[in-house]
């Protein structure tokens, strides 16, 4: 089961338009999917017409709901657990508990039967993001193609660093995603040209600036369900097929290879 938070603790770069459409996408390429929404703002449920849960991400991580009672069925392959603002108060308790960071990890244990755990972070490096790395094994990063993409990498790339140091965690970067791609700003062109050049290993391909992409959260759908031929469909097709392609590669414990790519990223 990968397990896969996606991150930024900058807002507006695509985070939870990222894990609706990986989520949706790799349901419908046979890949059994939880969706988890952690953001306070809880967009997830909007953009997929979900409504609300009768548990959600406050029950389990305060009250102590069993899972199955969160977890909501989207449609085939396809389930998510919802928040709403409750989930602040929730930031508030986790807060004064022992072992806070782990307090997800625990509640998530009994989850089983998925390929993919996919964890919308908050637009925040707080308790509730610790959390999410805490029990992911893996890190999406969206960023902008614009003047603050690189600042919100670089301080992304630094708290995993520190928890991994901290906690002797060993979650990695495996994906930097350039969004909100305009082809004709130089500046835009630039940025992906520098995250291109310097972390070429993980950088997927640009998912371009598209009205579809936009559109489609009012109607309470994924890309692939409001406009499967629009060009925002088939960026994120191409993402879904680079991560599923990343099943098949060799993984490579260095921990000096990975160690090296942190610094990049930190230095960046």
């Amino acid at each position: 089961m990968r397990k896969i938070c996606i991150i930024n603790q900058k807002g507006g770069v695509g985070k939870t338009t990222t894990s609706v459409n990986i989520g949706s996408g790799l349901s419908r390429m046979n890949k059994k999917v939880l969706i988890i929404d952690l953001d306070p703002q809880a967009h997830i449920a909007t953009c997929l017409s979900s409504g609300s849960a009768t548990k959600d991400m406050y029950s389990l991580i305060v009250e102590s709901a069993d899972i199955k009672e969160c977890v909501k069925p989207l449609g085939k392959n396809l389930d998510i657990i919802s928040s709403d603002e409750d989930l602040l108060e929730a930031e508030k308790w986790l807060l004064g508990q022992k072992s806070k960071e782990t307090i997800l990890k625990k509640k998530l244990q009994a989850l089983s039967g998925y390929d993919y755990v996919i964890i919308d972070c908050p637009p925040s490096l707080g308790i509730l993001t610790t959390n999410a790395l805490m029990y992911a094994n893996e890190a999406f990063i969206p960023v902008s193609t614009d003047f603050l993409g690189m600042s919100g990498l670089k301080a992304v790339a630094r708290l995993v660093r520190d928890i991994n140091k901290e906690y002797d965690h060993s979650i990695r970067i495996t994906k930097i995603i350039p969004t909100m791609y305009d082809m004709r700003s130089k500046h835009s062109t630039q940025v992906l040209n520098e995250l291109k050049n310097e972390f070429y290993e993980i950088v997927s391909d640009p998912i371009r600036i598209n009205t579809k992409l936009k559109e489609a959260p009012k109607y309470g759908k994924s890309i692939f369900s409001y406009d499967k031929n629009s060009r925002g469909a088939k960026d994120y097709q191409k993402l879904i097929n680079s991560v599923i392609y990343d099943e098949k590669r060799v993984k490579v414990d260095d921990e000096q290879s990975e160690s090296a790519l942190l610094k990049k990223l930190v230095a960046a």
